[in-house]
């Protein structure tokens, strides 16, 4: 465990579960945390993408914790997804050990970008979340449109969707209890413009009193 310079407390480890260990990258802010916001990866991706460093600065900067999980595949060096039931029977291991090792924390906000965000949706009421994040949710395979994953939205929960207009993934429509907003000029990988994506997720959960101003 290590403190950076804006006093913020960091820690990287593996945590098992039983599709192999996964990795935690835990940032706390100085004082006492109510809420974290546990973030998954895209597909072939890590947690190191623009907009998930962008969002993990400006919760941050909003009293909030973060955690940014790599999943076991990722951790064993492949780059192919492993199938959605193994992502999610991981994920869910994870979130067992981030309740156990944080009990004072109140609420739990899950998401990610594109594959993560599919994950913390589908998993969001098992692992008591009182909310999702999903950025670049890939609502179509490109070209595809009739392969529609907007059912997976349908957590039942209060969701923010950050979009890109240029995502060849396709942008879902709002519906109650999902919110969708598309970023201009972006497209899946959301690098046009990580600050004001991050901005957009801070303001969401501040509206809800899960993050300061």
């Amino acid at each position: 465990m290590r403190r950076a310079q804006n006093g913020t407390v960091r820690h990287s480890d593996e945590i098992e579960t039983p599709r192999g260990p996964a990795r935690a990258d835990t940032d706390l802010p100085v004082g006492p945390v109510d809420t974290l916001l546990v973030l998954g990866h895209g597909a072939g991706g890590d947690v190191d993408a623009p907009d998930l460093l962008a969002v993990r600065d400006a919760v941050i900067d909003a009293g909030m914790g973060v955690i940014r999980v790599t999943q076991p595949y990722r951790v064993a060096g492949r780059r192919a997804p492993a199938p959605a039931g193994h992502l999610d029977e991981a994920w869910r291991a994870v979130l067992t050990v981030l309740r156990q090792r944080h009990p004072t924390v109140l609420r739990w906000v899950v998401g990610g970008r594109s594959s993560g965000a599919r994950v913390a949706c589908r998993t969001a009421r098992a692992v008591g979340a009182v909310g999702v994040v999903a950025l670049a949710f890939p609502l179509h395979p490109p070209g595809r449109p009739e392969r529609s994953r907007a059912d997976e939205l349908a957590a039942g929960l209060p969701t923010l969707v950050v979009n890109g207009d240029r995502d060849p993934f396709g942008v879902p429509k709002p519906v109650p209890g999902v919110e969708v907003v598309v970023r201009p000029g972006e497209r899946h990988d959301l690098r046009v413009d990580p600050a004001g994506t991050a901005a957009v997720v801070r303001d969401w959960l501040h509206a809800r009193g899960w993050a300061s101003a």
